[in-house]
């Protein structure tokens, strides 16, 4: 009897310290819900990852992309959802810590009710133009835009994300007080309005554009970043071309609703993590040009909240408010 009294209390502290993950999480499908529409940079790295997670678990991983209000669409049901590691959310920087200062009301609180988790990595956001806009740089383009302010507009994935604030923050530091503001509902639908002359302009991320600037059909006029880049070398920085610290980036991350596991936030962690162990991911996520970002779940949660600072003061200064 004693012994069987004590086998027990092993198997109770052995067990009991991570009792979802003793039952096998995940042993059931996943969903992952993306703030953005597919094609864009969000859903391809949300794609990678589910893949990846797929090949290591053995359990589908289901993209549910649910477009709307700037991702708060698809994180309100990631909020919502049950906190059992099963449904998840995927998003990037503007849809969590953009978001609450940009909304003058939301149905959650993005930096409260979900949990980060890791991220997938990070890229530059570039100033891209038709190349028919007669210009061929970026002194050229800011002139062309002053000289005829009923012509040239810019695009983005919805009002108050990355691309929107970058280009707002352009055109005030630019002086292009007439550029105005056309959102779409996701990056493929607002890269596709500037191919095909719609639009003027973007900020966009190189990985699923860097064919249409190969051939000709898009110009990049800077980069957004403190040193130029290897893949668009000849592409000077903004800092190069008079516009010190205009620098836009955005990370993807996958979140979680908050209540759940800390045991489950940091198994789930080690598949962000995992993704540069594997060759397969490692490839696709070069050939998307994205730069790694590696981070343990209480180092990503730091970069949120001091995202979070920064940006309430560019939403501040831009004066845009939502409904």
């Amino acid at each position: 009897m004693k012994m069987a009294y004590m086998l027990a209390v092993v198997l109770l502290v052995a067990f009991g310290a991570a009792p979802t993950l003793a039952q096998g999480y995940p042993n059931k499908p996943i969903k992952l819900i993306v703030s953005t529409s597919a094609g864009g940079i969000t859903d391809i790295l949300a794609r990678i990852l589910g893949h990846y997670m797929t090949a290591v678990t053995g359990q589908p991983v289901v993209i549910d992309n649910r477009v709307g209000a700037s991702g708060n669409l698809a994180m309100d049901a990631v909020a919502k959802a049950v906190p059992d590691g099963y449904t998840l959310g995927f998003a990037n920087t503007g849809n969590i810590t953009v978001n609450p200062y940009l909304f003058k009301s939301m149905p959650f609180d993005p930096l409260n009710d979900l949990v980060p988790v890791g991220p997938t990595g990070t890229v530059p956001l570039f100033l891209v133009i038709n190349s028919k806009v007669p210009a061929t740089n970026l002194q050229e383009f800011i002139a062309y835009a002053k000289a005829n302010p009923d012509k040239v507009n810019y695009a983005g994935a919805g009002t108050g994300l990355t691309p929107d604030l970058a280009g707002g923050e352009f055109a005030r530091r630019a002086g292009l007080d007439k550029l105005v503001f056309v959102p779409f509902r996701g990056t493929g639908p607002a890269t596709a309005a500037v191919i095909g002359g719609e639009v003027q302009c973007t900020f966009v991320s190189m990985g699923p554009h860097i064919e249409f600037v190969r051939n000709g059909t898009l110009r990049v006029l800077a980069a957004p970043t403190p040193n130029r880049m290897p893949y668009v070398p000849d592409v000077p920085t903004f800092a190069e071309l008079g516009f010190p610290g205009l620098e836009a980036s955005t990370w993807f991350a996958l979140f979680a609703p908050r209540g759940t596991p800390k045991d489950i936030v940091e198994h789930l962690n080690g598949y962000t993590r995992g993704l540069y162990d594997d060759s397969d991911s490692t490839k696709r996520i070069e050939a998307a040009y994205v730069d790694p970002l590696i981070l343990t779940q209480p180092e990503f949660a730091a970069v949120v909240t001091a995202d979070a600072v920064k940006w309430e003061r560019i939403v501040r200064e831009s004066g845009i408010k939502l409904e």
